[in-house]
């Protein structure tokens, strides 16, 4: 039997380019007009904070202003540590395990989120942009069992240079989320939602690594008191 007949294998067929366009700009539009307001209303509750005059609110904005910037670290290529950054200046480093806190439950929450998203959705919006190789490739991919999805992964990797890719992608993971710049490839959000959107990262040992990858300046800055110039 031809594989090209089976419905694992067929030949994916991108929409006409002006429809494919349309489609990727109003997804574009709907994640960047969330991020906008999002960020937002996190400078305004971050004003507010900084105004002695309204410290009484304090307790109630500074949650706040972490739900935000949970929700906010969530969206793919949203600048989180920046973002970080700017809460532990605007509440100093006693708050530096909730930021901690907030930081992971965003991620974890990206990573949620791309677990439960259908992969048909990536591969419809591959087509959208004419990727027809990718999309096909991530029809295979779905095809797959999610406990094979690593090794069928690995299969693609020269195991002499690139295997440890795979065999140590939790330790990738945690390099990634804290790699300056990452938001040109997606930010911690994109990275916590393509890792739960591939299938090869499993629940409790994903968390386990957000958690740790998240922890070392906001743990440094509230133990040993360390102090940033603009803090």
């Amino acid at each position: 039997m031809d594989d090209s007949a089976t419905p694992g294998h067929a030949p994916p067929v991108p929409p006409p380019v002006k429809i494919g366009l349309a489609r990727t700009l109003v997804r574009l539009l709907l994640i960047g007009g969330l991020a906008v307001v999002l960020h937002r209303v996190f400078v305004w509750a971050e004003g507010w904070i900084l105004q002695s005059e309204y410290g009484w609110a304090m307790p109630g904005l500074l949650v706040a202003v972490l739900l935000i910037y949970a929700l906010l670290i969530a969206i793919p290529f949203v600048p989180g540590v920046e973002i970080g950054l700017s809460v532990l200046a605007a509440g100093g480093p006693e708050i530096a395990p909730l930021v901690w806190l907030a930081t992971a439950t965003g991620l974890t929450l990206a990573y949620m989120v791309g677990c439960f998203v259908p992969l048909k959705w990536l591969h419809r919006f591959l087509l959208d942009l004419h990727l027809t190789g990718a999309a096909d490739m991530i029809a295979r991919f779905e095809a797959v069992p999610p406990v094979e999805r690593a090794a069928f992964v690995h299969s693609f990797l020269p195991a002499r240079y690139c295997g440890w890719i795979v065999k140590y992608r939790y330790v990738n993971l945690a390099v990634l989320i804290n790699v300056p710049g990452n938001s040109v490839i997606g930010g911690g959000g994109g990275i916590a939602l393509i890792s739960g959107l591939s299938g090869v990262f499993r629940f409790p040992p994903t968390v386990l690594t957000i958690v740790i990858a998240t922890a070392p300046i906001p743990l440094a800055i509230w133990l040993f008191g360390w102090q940033m110039p603009w803090l």
